[in-house]
């Protein structure tokens, strides 16, 4: 996206399994203005709750210095996610930072919608070029029930009419799906988008953190959602767009658009992730359903050299071995047991 040069890029690094860095999602908050019962229940979070002091968040300065170094191992895709990105004051200044390094060849962000319909320009005008909106629902009650909040999906409907107005080069739906809360209205929700260029993706509800109270029963398998909808809607599967895409992709067949499935309960996708994540506080993390981090923030705010940054960031992702989704597939007997040091979805944004 930028034309100005980067003394680090070099070639990318693989891990034991042989897979790439490609992706890093940035935790820029971890705090939210929603309370989703599978990310952040109420009863947990609550008022007095203790989010992290300002100043033991990673600053923009260094989220972009972080980022140049991971591009250096293969990174090429960032997105920004939470807690709720739009709670971070001046987001657009991060935004123009990221797009300015070289190697970044697509800059996204992760957001609930309820405060796009006034930051989305700033975010176009600072070099944004994709969003994915998390509505769980377009009915009132279930949306309610699914946020944690007393308001509707109204201005989060909102924030994607005035982004989509602004000429996005993509925005995209994130549903999840969760048998008994909403999987009524999924059919709703796809006729809302079918025929506007929102891409919908059904996401599996998913085990990760503690404190959801995940259970296999609450699974709508994506099989499932693409039966339903393609009930009313006839579907065709359609190629994925690179290698690692974790959403296995549908498009309507009378050529009104696309939706997506992300199928990490029934069908995992562990072999092909290409994903690493750097949380709020500065920890990189190697999986969505990790137990723990390593400490980035420490050492580069005790006087680390970008070389030495990087000989970490190396010497982790060439150490990973994760493979959960698909241990806990094999599992016939998974329980999602109160292993209090799982990382919470929260922390480092899904």
């Amino acid at each position: 996206m930028s034309q100005t040069a980067d003394p680090y890029v070099s070639k990318s690094v693989t891990d034991k399994f042989g897979r790439r860095v490609r992706d890093l999602r940035i935790s820029v908050t971890d705090r939210c203005n929603f309370r989703c019962p599978y990310c952040m229940p109420a009863e947990v979070y609550g008022e007095k709750y203790e989010f992290l002091p300002r100043p033991h968040i990673l600053s923009f300065e260094e989220i972009e210095r972080l980022t140049r170094l991971f591009v250096r191992i293969g990174v090429s895709k960032v997105r920004i996610t939470g807690g709720e990105p739009l709670v971070r004051a001046n987001l657009p200044d991060l935004v123009s930072k990221l797009c300015v390094i070289d190697g970044i060849n697509d800059v996204a962000l992760t957001t609930n919608g309820y405060l796009l319909a006034n930051n989305a320009q700033q975010l176009k005008d600072a070099g944004l070029n994709r969003l994915t909106v998390s509505l769980d629902s377009i009915d009132p009650d279930v949306f309610k029930e699914m946020s944690g909040r007393p308001q509707g999906p109204t201005n989060t409907l909102a924030g994607i009419k005035t982004a989509a107005s602004l000429g996005f080069k993509q925005i995209k739906i994130n549903v999840v799906v969760q048998r008994g809360v909403n999987e009524h209205t999924l059919v709703d929700t796809a006729r809302y988008f079918k025929g506007t260029g929102a891409i919908v993706r059904f996401i599996e509800f998913m085990d990760v953190g503690t404190k959801n109270g995940w259970e296999l029963s609450q699974v709508f398998p994506s099989d499932e959602v693409i039966q339903a909808i393609n009930t009313e809607f006839p579907l065709e599967p359609i190629e994925p767009n690179y290698k690692g895409e974790v959403a296995s992709r549908y498009r309507y067949v009378d050529g009104s658009g696309e939706i997506g499935v992300i199928s990490s309960v029934s069908k995992p996708f562990c072999g092909d992730c290409t994903r690493a994540r750097l949380s709020t506080d500065g920890k990189l993390i190697t999986c969505l359903f990790a137990s723990g981090g390593t400490d980035l923030k420490t050492p580069m705010r005790s006087g680390a050299t970008d070389a030495e940054l990087a000989a970490i960031i190396n010497k982790v992702w060439t150490g990973r071995n994760d493979r959960y989704s698909e241990l806990r597939s094999n599992d016939t007997e998974f329980e999602n047991d109160s292993d209090d040091s799982k990382v919470e979805m929260y922390y480092i944004g899904g």
